[in-house]
């Protein structure tokens, strides 16, 4: 499925909904609902709904979609209501030329979906599930509204440690006109897994890509680039009970990024074998199963 050019979020999704290569993608898209969120001007905002039972928020990575849980959410959606938003200047989402994009937009948006989970749901607190960057997003959000957040499962975590780098102006463009290039996207999907050769093909490759056709993708990813984004995150971390997983074939968390969270962590933390960055994708099934105690 090749992307219109400048295609709205939900043009897009519809089509996803019907023509992505990968059947859970296309269930997960076609289980987009568009929310308008009363305390937050623009939208509507991308939130798949799927499954029965007590909710779970379902956070994405950097760059990427709901699109992302395209493996997990079956094996949940039995025994728990899953929500999956796009993070704000993200996915599918819309992206206002005059928004601000970095971190306070961000859980300033998932606070409101948070809310409307809780009201939609009938729950007084909701499971959170944080993917790579997702997971210091999760961190954040569970401080935020601890007595919403009733525990954690973090997914290879991204900035937990270390300290906020704004990229200066121009090079933000010139690094989102970067990460834009088919041969650049392929080989950061390829890094995400622990056996690319035999699980990234053009499925994959197409999910990794489709929301990039979104209007002022790229202005949003340079903006969010320029406010340094998510570090630093995880101290102190959350008082709710609180579990990490991680791949020993992760190659996009860097040595020295694993041994500081590994030192913030400490036992939380279980680390999965033939598991890359993506442990909701590489292993959905031992995700689930932890997730389930």
């Amino acid at each position: 499925m090749t992307p219109a050019p400048s295609s709205s979020g939900q043009e897009l999704l519809a089509r996803a909904a019907d023509r992505l290569l990968d059947p859970d993608g296309r269930t997960l898209a076609a289980a987009v609902q568009w929310w308008t969120l009363p305390d937050l001007p623009g939208g509507p905002w991308p939130v798949a709904v799927v499954g029965e039972g007590p909710p779970v928020l379902a956070l994405h990575g950097f760059d990427s979609s709901h699109l992302e849980f395209r493996r997990l959410a079956p094996l949940l959606a039995p025994t728990h209501q899953l929500f999956i938003p796009d993070l704000f200047g993200f996915g599918f989402c819309p992206r206002p030329l005059d928004a601000p994009y970095g971190p306070a937009a961000v859980l300033d948006h998932l606070e409101q979906v948070l809310k409307q989970v809780i009201r939609r749901s009938g729950a007084e607190q909701v499971g959170l599930i944080g993917a790579s960057m997702g997971g210091s997003v999760a961190v954040e959000l569970a401080r935020r509204c601890p007595d919403q957040i009733e525990r954690l499962l973090l997914l290879a975590p991204a900035g937990l440690t270390g300290r906020p780098m704004p990229v200066p102006p121009l090079l933000d463009q010139l690094g989102a006109r970067f990460l834009g290039l088919p041969a650049i996207r392929r080989g950061l999907c390829r890094s995400a897994f622990a056996m690319p050769d035999r699980d990234v093909g053009p499925a994959e490759l197409e999910i990794a890509s489709l929301h990039l056709a979104c209007p002022n993708w790229a202005g949003a990813l340079g903006a969010f680039a320029r406010s340094g984004g998510f570090a630093g995150c995880g101290d102190p971390l959350p008082a709710q009970p609180l579990q990490v997983l991680w791949g020993q074939n992760d190659r996009i968390l860097r040595a020295p990024q694993k041994r500081a969270a590994q030192a913030l962590l400490g036992e939380r933390i279980t680390e999965l074998e033939c598991c890359g960055h993506l442990p909701h994708i590489d292993q959905p099934a031992t995700v689930a199963r932890i997730w389930h105690g």
